[in-house]
């Protein structure tokens, strides 16, 4: 089974190879495929059916998207859905250094540092048959960045009871305790039966 991934990021396109039963994943760039849709959604799951929408326009064929962001508790859920691009202007754009700086920054001298990591995701088969699941991975605001592994806001979020940063667990640690690692196994649920059904139908 062949999914379209709704994401230009190949980090997250290793992450679900990684997670994923079975599923051979591609990024619209590898086919030449424009793809950068106007995520105006309020939340995690608009957005994400916002990318699922936008990238089954252009390619007709099953589509899988992913909207994921940090909630920071003390700071009034922020980033949230602009996690991605947190701390940007018109007239520059922030290195993630930079942007986990800025969070750092805000949570200066703040007592609770409680935040969670979300992933919503979109299976798009059809515009008229979606599957949709939103996954969290709680956990709280570092006090420094730790950490070499994984990408984005994970050398400053501590995961679970880990005592570590996400930044310094294994793939497979992370896999297991991770947002987007709990959405893509119930997601594998899903896929499965769609596959079961499948072969079902073509004995």
């Amino acid at each position: 089974m062949t999914l379209y991934f709704a994401s230009s990021n190949d980090h997250k396109k290793e992450e679900m190879m990684r997670l994923l039963d079975g599923v051979t994943v591609r990024l619209p760039k590898e086919d030449g495929i424009a793809f950068d849709p106007d995520e105006n959604g309020n939340s995690f799951i608009e957005n994400a059916l916002i990318k699922a929408n936008a990238l089954y326009e252009k390619v007709k064929a099953p589509v899988l998207a992913d909207d994921s962001g940090l909630v920071v508790d003390a700071l009034g859920g922020r980033p949230g859905i602009h996690t991605s691009r947190y701390g940007d202007t018109p007239e520059r754009v922030l290195s993630q250094r930079e942007k986990n700086a800025k969070l750092l920054g805000e949570m200066e001298g703040v007592e609770n540092r409680s935040a969670r990591f979300v992933c919503a995701l979109v299976l798009m088969l059809s515009p008229d048959r979606i599957y949709i699941i939103e996954e969290t991975a709680e956990g709280s605001i570092a006090f420094s960045e730790e950490g070499t592994h994984g990408f984005g806001y994970d050398p400053i979020f501590i995961m679970g009871d880990t005592g570590k940063s996400a930044a310094e667990l294994s793939a497979e640690e992370k896999d297991r305790l991770s947002h987007r690692g709990k959405a893509v196994r119930k997601m594998n649920l899903i896929i499965n039966q769609l596959k079961k059904e499948n072969n079902n139908e073509e004995m």
